[in-house]
């Protein structure tokens, strides 16, 4: 299991606030989830509203184990709002979105307990 997903890993080294705060991740609703099948890895493409201040970005996301497209629209999602556009194939992802392994390391999604206005930034 790689390291990152591995519960029992000793946590990172220390980091000072304004490096936590250098990582914008944000609070959006899911408004378009497809199927991704040109993606090595089973994966959907979605597409997130994180409000005015941010907008509308694109994800690919290996979340297939847990979510269908129809599960994942209108659902809020945090991602990290301020990584470079990575390139999957011909898709552009613009934001990186969070979750969590599984017992057998598949992603659950990180989303808020309750509804929060679109593009609320973790603090």
């Amino acid at each position: 299991m790689h390291l990152l997903h591995d519960p029992g890993a000793p946590a990172a080294a220390l980091i000072d606030f304004e490096s936590f705060m250098a990582v914008d991740v944000r609070i959006g609703t899911v408004v378009a989830a497809e199927a991704f099948p040109e993606a090595r890895k089973p994966a959907l493409k979605l597409r997130i509203d994180f409000g005015p201040g941010v907008g509308v970005k694109q994800s690919s996301a290996q979340i297939t184990r847990h979510y269908t497209v129809e599960s994942l629209v209108g659902r809020q999602v945090a991602a990290v709002v301020n990584f470079p556009p990575r390139q999957i194939g011909k898709f552009m992802s613009e934001v990186l979105t969070l979750g969590f392994p599984d017992a057998t390391g598949e992603v659950v999604l990180f989303s808020p307990d309750s509804s929060v206005p679109n593009g609320a930034r973790l603090f």
